[in-house]
């Protein structure tokens, strides 16, 4: 276990998607451009399609206004013009009940991203609880689910078996409900085929999953909103729960939108295709740093 000197009385951490978000970590866009990080971003250089900087930063301050209207603290990482993708917050570490845990990512484009996340911990004062050691293990392919009940996904191309089965053991060592979860590599992460909306409401790819890990979800309680698998490689479930029936989309989501609102959810909608473009969507620009309890 590695810890780090706290120098503030803010109970960090989390034991929930889906508790009222309170502090969050993002990324600074200043150097953001595409690159071919994942199946998406691939595409979208093979079609030659334009990226815009101006239109990225202002898309960026669009999210940002969401969490700050909803009460979110924000929190920033530095930015340095050789790390693209710094912007996705998501990836380079997770928030647990116990502290931050450091991730190993996978793509050359990331492996510097671990220095600003540790400078950002021990500057906020923030425990650092552990460190994936065993294999890449990326954030987007975690989840903290509820109280005693966390998924580690692991796709291949990011995150790899035994960083998830490493990450699972921690939990498991502590009484928790532990599950890696594969899914085909195309995802890239978890949170492209999986986000949770509510205590009671989680948006899936069902053809992303095998059948036993939907029959999980529902086992827990919750009602699966489905998402096609055309949407899902869009981005389509990568949102953000703030808690309260509160949900961060985006704007090209709009059957999940729709969906989501026909179940009384109050859903924030920003035009976010530079990043989407990108390969990642709003769940993977941010880092949950403190939630309310459920």
């Amino acid at each position: 276990m590695i810890t780090t000197t706290a120098t503030t009385t803010i109970p960090w951490g989390l034991d929930s998607e889906t508790g009222v978000l309170r502090h969050v970590l993002l990324g600074k866009p200043d150097h953001f451009e595409w690159r071919p990080v994942g199946a998406v971003s691939r595409q979208t250089i093979a079609l030659g399609l334009h990226f815009d900087a101006q239109a990225a930063m202002a898309q960026h301050r669009e999210m940002v206004d969401v969490f700050e209207q909803a009460g979110v603290t924000c929190h920033w990482l530095d930015a340095r013009p050789e790390l693209k993708y710094g912007v996705f917050a998501r990836d380079s570490s997770v928030m647990t009940p116990f502290g931050a845990v450091i991730t190993m990512l996978q793509t050359r484009y990331r492996r510097g991203d671990y220095a600003l996340t540790f400078k950002f911990y021990e500057e906020a004062g923030i425990p650092i609880w552990n460190m994936i050691t065993a294999g890449h293990f990326e954030g987007g392919d975690f989840m903290v689910v509820e109280p005693g009940f966390v998924l580690c996904g692991y796709g291949g191309e990011r995150s790899e078996k035994e960083g998830a089965e490493q990450m699972c053991s921690w939990f498991a060592a502590k009484g928790w409900e532990a599950y890696t979860v594969p899914f085909p590599s195309h995802f890239v992460h978890l949170d492209v085929s999986v986000g949770f909306i509510n205590r009671k409401l989680v948006a899936v790819a069902p053809d992303a999953h095998q059948p036993w890990f939907l029959d999980l979800l529902k086992s827990k309680g919750y009602e699966i909103l489905p998402v096609s698998y055309h949407d899902a490689t869009q981005l389509g479930t990568n949102i953000v729960a703030l808690g309260n029936d509160r949900v961060l989309s985006t704007a090209a989501n709009k059957d999940l939108n729709a969906r989501m609102r026909a179940h009384g959810i109050e859903v924030f909608d920003p035009d976010l295709r530079m990043f989407t473009l990108g390969g990642g969507g709003p769940h993977c620009l941010c880092q949950a740093l403190q939630r309310d309890p459920l």
